[in-house]
Order: C-alpha cells, then structure tokens, then sequence
C-alpha cells in the first residue's frame, strides 16, 4: 500500500504581509455600530443635548396638544358628543336621576340643532330676492340723495355723486384687501400654529421631565384634573379609554377631595373591567404621574366596590419630623392600664394616635435600626406610670436600651448570648407558672397586670441550645421551650392581665413562627424587606387590603409602622393605620423612667430568675392516663397527677381539669354514672396539636 503524503502550503513572511485579514469584512459593522453607539452615549450625556431635546419635546407636545384640544372643543361646539360623554360619566358612577336630565339636555340641543337648520335651507331660498330687495334700495336710496344734492348745488351732475362716492369706497376696500391679504396668507398658518401652541402650554400636555428643572410641577396643590391625568396615563389601556371617553367630565369618578392632615384624600371609583389590585400594583407610577414620591402616597380599599381611597401627602411633609412625646413635654402625666391609652404617635393626617394596652399581646417587628426598639418602649415609659402594672423584661440585644427599668421592672435580663436567651426563656415560663397560678386562684381574685416584654425575640427563637433534659430551648416546634411557653401565654394569659409584648427583626417563618405572630392582638411593623415579610409581620388580609410596610424607605422612615388588630382607632373601612411613633432618646427615656420610679415604693430588680421546670399539662396526662385503660375515673386522674408533681397539681379539681380538656376541644365522659377521662380524648388532642405545629411550620 502506498501512502502519499501531501504538503500544506506555508506561507512565508513576504505573503502573510500581503493577505488580507481574514475577519475584517465581518468585524466592520460591529466597530462601526460600536462606535455610533459611543457617539450616541457621549451626546445623551452632553446636557446641552439633553437640554435642546427637552426644549424640542416641550414645544412639540405643546402644539399637539392644543391642536387635540382645539379639535375636540370644536367638535364639541358643533355636536352633541359633550352630552354623551356627560351621560357615560352619570352611568359610571351610578347617578340615574342625573343620567335623564343630560338625556333630555341632549334632545333638546338636537331639536334646536335642526330648527336651526331648517331656517338655513330657508334662508338660502329667501336670499336673492333679499338681496334683489336690498340693493334696489339702497340705489334708491343713493340717488335720492344726488337728487337733493343737485337740487341745493344747481349741479346736475351732483346726482350721482352718493353712488360714484359708494364706488369709491369699494375701490378703496378692495386695494386695502389686495395689500393686506398676502401678508395674512402667509401669517395665518403661524397665528394658527401659535393660538394651539399657546392652549397646550395652558392646558399642560408636555411631559413633566420635558420641562426646565424650574418650571416642573412637584409638589404642586392636588386637583381632580390632575388626579385624572395621573389615572389615565397609568398605562391600564380600558381605565384609559373610559377617561378619554368621558373628556372633561372624567373628574365624575373622584368623590370631592378632601384636606386630611398634612395632605388630601379621595375616592376613586374605577370603571368596570379595571380591578383595585391593578392600581395598588402601580403605586409607584400613580405617584409620579401626581408629582409626588411613592412613599407620599397611600392606596387603601374602602367598603365600596371599585373604588380606591387614595392619601395624598403634600410634598416633603412625611420628611419633617412630629412633635416631641407628651411624656417629655408633660411632667404630671399618669397611665391606666384598664381605661387609659399611651401617646404613641400622629397618623399621617396628623392626628394623635393612642394605644390601648389592656389584656393585649403585642408584636414589633422590621428591619434592624428601623426605630422598633425606640417604638416598643415608649409603650412601656407611658405604661410605667401606673404603679398596678408589674415588668419582667429580657432585652437580648444588651446594649443598655432598657437600663433605665432598673428599679421599675421585677425582672430585667440584659445579654445577646445564648445563655442570656435561655435566662430570657426560664423567665417567660415563670410567667407561665404565674398565668396557671392565677387560673387556679379563687373566682374573683384580682390580679395586678403582668407585661412581660422580650426585645430582640429572634434570639430566644434561634437559641440552639439545650437544657437538661434535652428539650432545646429555641426552634418552633412543640418541643422548644420558648416557642411553647409563648403559645401556652397567648392562648391564656389575658384572662388574667398576663400579656406578652414581643420585639423582633427580620421576620422569617424560623424567627417569628406563625403560631407566635398571630397570637398576638396588635400588630405592628416598621419596614420590612419584602411583601411576604409584611404578610408575615401584618397578616395576608391586611396586606391584601393595602396595608404596606414593605414599601416603607429603609433608613427615611424610622419610626413609622403599620399598625393592624385590635387597640388602636384605624380609619373607618381601612385595614390598617400608619403611625409616626414620637422619638423619646436615651436620656430623655431616663428622665421619663426616674419620675415614674418616683411614684413606685422601691422595686428591687433582680436580673436571674431561678430555673423554673416547664410543665406540658397535656403530656402529663397522657403519662397518668396510660395505655392500658380506654378510660379512667377523674377522681383517678387527679390522684395521680398530684402524685406525679405535687407542687403543680395539688390545686387542680375536676372543674379544671375539664376547662383544660376544653381548651383542647376535648370534655371528660361519663361511664356508669362517674366522669371519666377517655383515652382516645387524650390522643386527639395531642394528634391535633402536632398538625397545628405542623401547619405553623
């Protein structure tokens, strides 16, 4: 076999210089695109460019916009399209009574129309004999006077001086006409041009950014012409439509605008085929069309159907700070728990806000250096002036911000480790303790209010560590003990003035599980990060409704929380109310604290709880009820409970052993004639339990 090797041609140094490169012809228009696109950037950049563009654009709009508006202005003069946009305008918003009046409006205007029109068609039959009866007499006329003017004169000839001087005249007229009327020719189309552009300057149809940075309109006075324009230009095509084609009566679907604080508010009512949710998502968009920031304008629900109600703060007001807190302008103020409410802040119409505490579990939570801790303690200084109301604090951050309850509060745990949030979950489990001994006390006993505050929550709920008995103190399930002895709290507590304030940052289903959050009565959040933080923090329903803290500016608005539940005077037919808390600093908190400590006969603050052993009721009864008997006599189960833990049962009866079987949905049978407690009770309510659990997680 014979193999033949072939060479491949090399070119030498001499005949690579001479071939051409091999890309070129196709690497060419992308440098030549490349380098216009350069040009380009470099002009959009040159603010001369950008200033002749904008001045181009202005006067553009301008002279097409006042041409649209000339043109519908005639059209409008001469036909009925007024009285019909005047009549959809009546069916949007539902005013029948209106829509027959411009309906019997629109016929008369069509009656006089053709009446009109008639006396024309006559007129033009009428019209050569008018005209023949007209100059006939108007000759006569003539030449009897150059009859008398002859007559006085003698002159013959003066008889047609009236007529020759009428000729004259017209001579005259028309030499004027002939020199006037080419330079109006040329003229007329600029006088045109000018009459338009000078209606869209007056009715303002260039774009806001076209204009010079003087002459912009932010922050101007909110009017229903420019609430309209701001809906029409949302870019929601059939909510444009019907304002285009209601024309100038579009404003029919704004309730009257009314002053409400340091802004505006009105209705909306949308016309069909455009739903509330589409407006709440272009937020942002609206308040720009209205020459505000979108944090300057609040979209909420209200009971009608297809309406928004918008709030409209006037510009740069949510920027100014508000007043200082009555408690640092008010030397003599007192608290009451039960009747009295705490200054918490102004609503963003600028009216005061105040919280009622009573038998309330509340909830803080947002961003970290948002103002929670700030917001969170105001509550407890006001509260702090009714000597009746006992603290137990645990502050996990640990930085002093609640140093100032030194001698207000029986319990104060200050610390960011670990071991501090285990010191914090013994003593909510005291406070557990304390809830069940008051249950079991006499009916009737009264029962001095218990707070028990924990700042910094997220710590207690992401403690990893474990006690003695293996039960990790953090997490959310059954087994932890801080998430327990807070839903043991919520569930009881305020029967008996034991509630549960908690401030937390960050919420996530880990740090804040769901069962925590909506066992709480108020609920409060500073801005979050993201709408599934909100609804965390606030609940879906309210949040759906409007209620938006995610929207909040991180770092602009400190101290403003949206505020859901029960408490607190929302707005009638809103979801929630945004409050701007007062601000009370360090040393002022300290002044405020040391005459509240004044009218309090010397707490003594400890800062350890002993450890106090958590008892699960219902784990207790599973134990006593075994697995062996179906069912055993209440008499029976008392016996043993007591014998299991004496200290924690000696006080039960079958009285409370039943009101805890219905806390669980559970109540003690009968066999032959004697209470019983039934196993298959015992497991449902355990079996229930976890599937609560599990659905919180």
């Amino acid at each position: 076999m014979t193999v033949t090797l072939l060479k491949t041609p090399v070119d030498t140094p001499e005949d690579a210089q001479d071939a051409p490169a091999p890309q070129a012809s196709s690497t060419r228009p992308e440098r030549r695109r490349a380098r216009y696109q350069r040009i380009a950037k470099a002009a959009l950049a040159d603010e001369r460019v950008r200033t002749t563009g904008r001045l181009a654009v202005r006067h553009a709009s301008y002279i097409t916009g006042g041409t649209k508006v000339m043109g519908r202005r005639i059209w409008d003069s001469r036909s009925s399209s007024r009285y019909e946009r005047m009549i959809r305008a009546a069916e949007a918003a539902g005013l029948l009574e209106e829509v027959k009046e411009w309906e019997a409006r629109a016929q008369a205007y069509r009656a006089a129309r053709h009446r009109r029109r008639l006396d024309m068609l006559q007129l033009m039959i009428q019209a050569p004999k008018a005209i023949a009866f007209a100059t006939t007499g108007a000759a006569g006329t003539l030449l009897m006077l150059g009859i008398l003017l002859a007559w006085g004169s003698g002159e013959v000839r003066d008889v047609l001086t009236p007529i020759e001087t009428v000729i004259d005249l017209v001579q005259l007229l028309a030499f004027l006409g002939g020199v006037i009327w080419d330079p109006f020719l040329f003229a007329a189309p600029w006088i045109g041009l000018a009459a338009v552009w000078a209606v869209g300057r007056h009715q303002h149809t260039a774009p806001q950014w076209a204009l010079p940075a003087s002459a912009r309109t932010f922050g101007d006075a909110i009017t229903p012409h420019i609430v309209v324009v701001a809906f029409r230009d949302l870019g929601i095509s059939p909510l444009r439509k019907a304002i285009d084609g209601m024309g100038d009566v579009g404003a029919a679907m704004l309730s009257p605008i009314k002053i409400a604080g340091c802004g505006v508010e009105v209705d909306v009512t949308l016309p069909t085929g455009v739903s509330t949710e589409e407006i709440q998502n272009r937020r942002r968009k609206l308040a720009e069309n209205l020459n505000r920031h979108e944090h300057e304008v609040f979209i909420t629900i209200p009971p009608q159907p297809r309406t928004v109600r918008l709030w409209i703060a006037d510009s740069g007001a949510l920027d100014e700070p508000i007043g200082a807190s009555p408690l640092e302008l008010d030397p003599d103020i007192r608290a009451d728990y039960k009747n009295g409410r705490a200054p918490w802040g102004e609503s963003l119409r600028g009216d005061a806000v105040l919280l009622s505490v009573y038998q309330r579990h509340l909830l803080i939570t947002g961003l970290s250096n948002q103002g929670k801790t700030a917001s969170l303690r105001a509550v407890a200084l006001w509260l702090a002036f009714d000597t009746s109301v006992e603290f137990w604090i645990g502050d996990l951050k640990g930085i002093g911000d609640w140093g100032m309850f030194e001698g207000i509060a029986q319990v104060l745990i200050e610390g960011p480790t670990d071991e501090h949030a285990c010191a914090v979950t013994e003593m909510v489990e005291a406070a557990v303790q304390e809830m069940e001994r008051r249950l079991q006390a006499p009916p009737g006993t009264v029962h001095d209010p218990l707070v028990v505050i924990v700042d910094e929550a997220q710590v207690a709920f992401m403690n990893p560590l474990k006690g003695d008995d293996g039960r990790p103190y953090g997490g959310k399930k059954a087994t932890s003990r801080y998430f327990m002895a807070c839903r043991r709290l919520h569930n009881q507590g305020r029967a008996v003035s034991v509630t549960l304030w908690q401030g937390t940052q960050d919420p996530t289903d880990e740090n804040l599980p769901k069962l925590v959050r909506e066992g709480a009565h108020i609920r409060a959040s500073l801005v979050v990060g993201t709408e599934s933080q909100a609804k965390m923090a606030l609940g879906d329903k309210a949040v759906n409704a409007g209620a938006a803290p995610h929207l909040l500016r991180q770092g602009l608005d400190k101290g403003t929380v949206v505020v859901a539940g029960d408490g607190i005077k929302v707005p009638a037919g809103e979801p929630s109310i945004t409050v701007r808390t007062h601000f009370i600093d360090d040393d002022p908190a300290k002044e405020i604290a040391e005459r509240a400590k004044q009218l309090r006969s010397g707490v003594a603050t400890i800062h350890q709880l002993e450890v106090v052993q958590d008892v699960d009721h219902l784990i207790d009864l599973d134990r006593v009820v075994g697995r062996t008997e179906q069912r055993v006599k209440t008499v029976e189960v008392l016996h043993r409970l007591k014998e299991l833990n004496h200290a924690v049962y000696e006080h039960w009866t079958g009285a409370r052993l039943k009101a805890f079987l219905a806390e669980h949905d559970e109540e003690p049978g009968t066999y032959n004639g004697y209470p019983v407690v039934r196993r298959e009770s015992v497991d449902r309510a355990l079996a229930r339990r976890e599937e609560e659990i599990a659905e919180a997680q």
